[in-house]
């Protein structure tokens, strides 16, 4: 039996045809952006509104690491001026 096919504490992500840890590991996604998806794939069946406010955190502290870490002015990069 796969780890996939057990989940702890409820059956919202194994009700998705694709679930956030198979999206996120397969396309080596970064901690914040995963938990962004984690949060948004699940919001209509766990954690309602409460976790749309933990993905718009996790996008405001993303936004706020990567302003700080990378300099602007190379367009097409994260962080560059538009």
């Amino acid at each position: 039996m796969s780890a996939l096919d057990i989940q702890v504490s409820g059956n919202h992500y194994k009700d998705l045809k694709i679930q956030p840890i198979e999206y996120i590991h397969a396309n080596g996604i970064p901690f914040a952006e995963g938990s962004v998806i984690k949060y948004v794939s699940r919001w209509r069946s766990k954690g309602g509104i409460k976790d749309l406010e933990k993905a718009k955190h996790f996008l405001e502290l993303l936004i706020e690491l990567e302003s700080k870490a990378i300099p602007c002015g190379n367009p097409g990069k994260p962080g560059a001026a538009q």
